[in-house]
């Protein structure tokens, strides 16, 4: 199985157009005002419009009103949304748009039990637990308690880099990887060798996952 590669926090042409080079298969676009990748709905648009085929626009929110989210996808041509924060499923449900929830991972979290609360999901993204925050922590969790989650196919995101992205695909087994601060030479800003080098680690990943048999 190949292990899909999500680049998040786009917010330049440039670095969406290297990430589809270099074999990227999603790009994240942040409409959440306190974020630091936070991007302009013309801009979002404006980017999105010069993607080639089969590059994944996805769509991430923390919180958002209705009438946020549908003012977002009524200018933004988004294949997916993400939603990062506290959204129930009937919330993310009501917008016939394919999506992923995001879930922080407490120490104390019963991690299939949140899961089922879900079950509308096309995936399930896992994410380092801070109180303070929805995300971008540069922060990792414990990688093998993403093989607990049987349910729903699974993005492994925080605090990933080229250098341990290899090493977090062979212990979580996910469906998906999900970067941004990994890659970056400044908040917002994208690092082509950077992105290069993490989409080698993950294939590298799916090489430890998956050995070649030989003799």
């Amino acid at each position: 199985m190949t292990t899909r590669v999500k680049i998040c926090g786009i917010t330049r042409l440039q670095d969406a157009l290297d990430a589809a080079e270099l074999g990227a298969d999603a790009l994240g676009f942040v409409f959440y005002e306190p974020s630091p990748r936070n991007i302009e709905i013309a801009q979002a648009a404006a980017i999105i419009a010069q993607l080639p085929p089969f590059v994944c626009s996805v769509g991430l929110f923390v919180n958002p009103s209705r009438e946020w989210v549908n003012t977002v996808m009524a200018a933004v041509p988004l294949d997916l949304l993400q939603f990062h924060g506290d959204e129930t499923d009937q919330f993310c449900q009501q917008f016939s748009r394919p999506w992923i929830k995001a879930i922080r991972m407490a120490d104390s979290l019963e991690l299939d039990k949140e899961i089922r609360k879900y079950p509308h999901a096309r995936g399930i993204l896992l994410d380092a637990y801070d109180p303070q925050r929805y995300g971008g922590t540069g922060h990792t969790f414990e990688w093998q308690r993403a093989q607990q989650a049987l349910s729903k196919p699974i993005i492994v995101a925080g605090g990933l880099t080229p250098q341990n992205v290899t090493t977090a695909i062979t212990a979580a087994h996910p469906w998906a990887v999900d970067v941004s601060g990994g890659v970056e030479q400044a908040k917002g800003i994208k690092q082509r060798s950077l992105i290069e080098a993490f989409i080698q680690g993950a294939k590298r990943g799916e090489k430890g996952r998956f050995p070649e048999h030989t003799g």
